[in-house]
């Protein structure tokens, strides 16, 4: 937990970006698993981590913009509790530890929303995406459950990512130790990367590492020799020579700030030929566009930046011909690039993403476009000091995409289809980092985990 001033100075500045009425933060409940006394691993809803820092299941904070109060409530445990858990703080402790005077059972929270609601007080949520908040919210709001969204403030919610998007110096510390958990994950991951190895062994060993360095993994690890497919989760295959292993993956520090980095690696640490052609274009993607970060610049421009660089490198391998401007402009380069270069890092992976993604990348001066690849960029905004972003291009080799567009004659001025087929075994490459946008350019944070052709060769081989 961060220091008590720090909550009452992100309550007290979200109370003044909302002005008017009462503020209704709901912390997560447990899930359950296959039966109620089984449970999956709780996990605090990012936002009431974020003001009021508890982090424990079933309580609800409240911030009275009107009359300047806030508000923990939840219930105490009774002997029953205490049997299978031990003492546990009173809510009344718990919210003295964040600066919170005012507190009192759950059932009472439903009398004060009332009593807002009889006086003519909006009452301000933000999006849900849990059950059991929809439940909570038809209970104490009466909103019919599936219309809850529709009723979200979104005053609340541009509060929120205007305080949010900005990392102080103590959040940046806690994705620093959430990089550095990371490095362990994935040097010992490369170092796996040898034939006759299932990727379920490495995705077992990154995710122990990352318990044992605080919390479970910050998202499901995605690991594949077929790098082709995206987010591919399916870990069933055994590591082959000539193929190579993509590695997304990243930890949770205590405070449940997140890490997501990627890699791609030579199974047995040695890249072929064309391996290493690939490779190299998306590594000076990633270099370049992170060279390229600075407070002032929109990340959709390095996002077409970073494509240029792509489309041009396959051009000088003979896959994608003619003016790389308007093969970029066109969207012909989304056949090997199809995602986004990045987005917001933070309490979440993608951070902030439930308040609604274009809520949190995009705003009135950048819209978000129609265009295949383009489509999908996450973050778009001007940079500001203090964004933590993932910078991560990548290559991919999709048959059925291919296919479809060769079949429809897509591009054929931009791109050398029946070159193609010697690339695909390659599958796909990806390269990410975390950055830290600085008010003089940038930061790459973390401990350096390898990824030049040399590092990860040796790396692997050791």
């Amino acid at each position: 937990m961060f220091s008590k001033n720090l909550y009452t100075g992100r309550r007290k500045k979200l109370a003044a970006k909302i002005r008017s009425g009462i503020i209704l933060i709901q912390g997560n409940a447990e899930a359950a698993m296959n039966y109620t006394a089984n449970t999956y691993h709780f996990r605090q809803d990012s936002n009431f981590l974020y003001f009021f820092g508890l982090d424990q299941p079933d309580l609800i904070g409240i911030i009275d913009a009107d009359n300047h109060k806030e508000y923990i409530f939840g219930n105490d445990t009774d002997i029953e509790d205490i049997i299978w858990m031990g003492p546990q703080p009173t809510i009344k402790e718990l919210a003295s530890d964040v600066g919170v005077e005012n507190t009192g059972p759950l059932d009472k929270v439903a009398e004060l929303l009332a009593a807002g609601i009889k006086s003519g007080r909006k009452i301000h949520f933000l999006p849900t995406y849990r059950g059991e908040q929809v439940i909570q919210l038809h209970r104490l709001l009466g909103l019919i459950h599936s219309r809850v969204n529709d009723y979200a403030s979104m005053e609340l919610i541009r509060a929120v990512v205007d305080l949010r998007s900005v990392k102080d110096r103590y959040e940046v510390a806690e994705i620093e130790k959430a990089i550095d958990i990371a490095y362990d994950m994935f040097t010992t991951g490369m170092k796996m990367a040898h034939p006759g190895v299932y990727e379920r062994e490495i995705v077992g060993v990154m995710e122990g590492i990352s318990i044992a360095g605080g919390n479970p993994t910050s998202f499901p690890v995605i690991l594949s020799i077929n790098g082709q497919t995206l987010h591919n989760h399916k870990h069933g295959n055994k590591l082959v020579p000539n193929r190579m292993l993509m590695m997304d993956a990243g930890s949770e520090s205590q405070m449940h700030y997140a890490s997501d980095i990627t890699r791609t690696v030579p199974v047995g640490g040695k890249f072929s030929s064309k391996q290493k052609e690939v490779y190299q274009i998306v590594l000076e993607a990633n270099m370049k566009s992170i060279d390229a970060i600075h407070p002032g610049v929109t990340y959709k421009s390095i996002h077409l930046f970073a494509a240029r660089t792509i489309a041009q490198g396959l051009k000088e391998l003979g896959l994608m011909k003619g003016n790389v401007e308007e093969a970029v402009a066109s969207g012909a380069h989304a056949l090997f690039f199809p995602h986004g270069l990045g987005h917001m890092l933070g309490l979440d992976v993608h951070d902030m993403e439930g308040l609604g993604e274009n809520n949190v990348g995009y705003d009135h001066t950048v819209m978000r476009s129609d265009q295949f690849g383009l489509a999908y960029l996450r973050m778009a905004k001007t940079l500001v000091p203090g964004y933590v972003l993932t910078v991560e291009p990548g290559i991919y080799f999709i048959p059925e995409l291919i296919d479809q567009w060769k079949a429809e004659k897509k591009f054929a001025g931009f791109i050398n289809y029946d070159k193609i087929a010697g690339y695909m075994e390659i599958g796909g490459a990806r390269i990410e980092d975390d950055v830290l946008v600085t008010p003089e350019g940038h930061k790459v944070l973390g401990r350096p985990i390898p990824k030049t052709v040399g590092e990860v060769e040796t790396t692997v081989r050791g």
